[in-house]
């Protein structure tokens, strides 16, 4: 059976980036998506990101026609776990990659570096409002990105998608990150800490897929997910960005994952 896939992308990387791995999803099923969360000002970015769970919830609800399979990575992932708790009607089933749901004690870290100022040095957003945003072509962007590390593991295709789907004209004929920074940094410096106050069981069937080279969570916030949820938790190769650095090996992962969770639910 095809099914309506809605899949939310990570912090910095429009949905758009993820061309290959959502070209294999669209395979066997419908696929959409809201290309970059929380550049409308009617859902801003605050603490904990309640106006970006209500933003992904009408976006759903307006583009499909019954209950969806989120699937998200990263920011993406937490904002589906977030609106599944919120509205389960609206959604047959979760799968999350690597996002950094984190258990008590570390979520309680991130509350404290909120409260204490220091969020930006315990998340990659400390740097985002530096970085360099003008380029003169997609080719440039290209050349510019490949040679950083966080790119150097990218699979080639998803890294021309970045060039390309990742920045947008400036209005001067050069090119600029679509993602805005200002953006990037807010998602960053309100990174949710009350992921363990939900006490309810999720009621959508869901799982967790873990970069098993990614250091996004502990071996304590898996168990944590587990019990208190019910997520599945599995493994897939590469770190925190294993979705761009392993596209198709992904799609296929949740496609399994999907048929897994919804016969499950029969």
């Amino acid at each position: 059976m095809r099914e309506n896939i809605h899949f939310a992308h990570a912090n910095s990387f429009p949905a758009s980036v993820y061309a290959k791995l959502l070209g294999r999803l669209a395979e066997r099923h419908q696929v959409g998506y809201l290309d970059t969360i929380g550049h409308d000002p009617a859902y801003p970015v605050t603490d904990c990101w309640p106006h970006l769970v209500d933003e992904t919830i009408a976006y759903i609800e307006r583009h499909y026609t019954g209950p969806v399979v989120g699937v998200g990575h990263s920011l993406g992932g937490f904002l589906m776990f977030y609106s599944a708790m919120k509205r389960p009607e609206l959604f047959r089933a979760i799968v999350i990659l690597d996002s950094p749901l984190m258990g008590p004690s570390r979520s309680f870290g991130i509350w404290l570096a909120k409260r204490l100022g220091f969020i930006q040095k315990v998340t990659p957003g400390g740097n985002s409002l530096k970085r360099r945003d003008n380029w003169a072509s997609v080719e440039m962007v290209r050349d510019y990105f490949e040679r950083k590390p966080m790119f150097a593991r990218f699979d080639p295709d998803c890294l021309a998608d970045y060039a390309e789907h990742g920045t947008e004209d400036d209005g001067r004929g050069s090119r600029r990150l679509k993602f805005r920074p200002p953006v990037e940094h807010a998602i960053y410096a309100t990174l949710p800490h009350d992921f363990p106050k939900y006490r309810d069981k999720l009621k959508v069937p869901a799982a967790f897929i873990a970069g098993e080279s990614s250091d996004v969570l502990k071996e304590q916030d898996l168990l944590f997910m587990q019990k208190r949820f019910g997520i599945q938790v599995e493994q897939h190769a590469g770190g925190h960005l294993f979705p761009l650095e392993r596209p198709l090996e992904t799609a296929d992962h949740v496609l399994a994952l999907i048929d897994r969770l919804i016969l499950n639910a029969k």
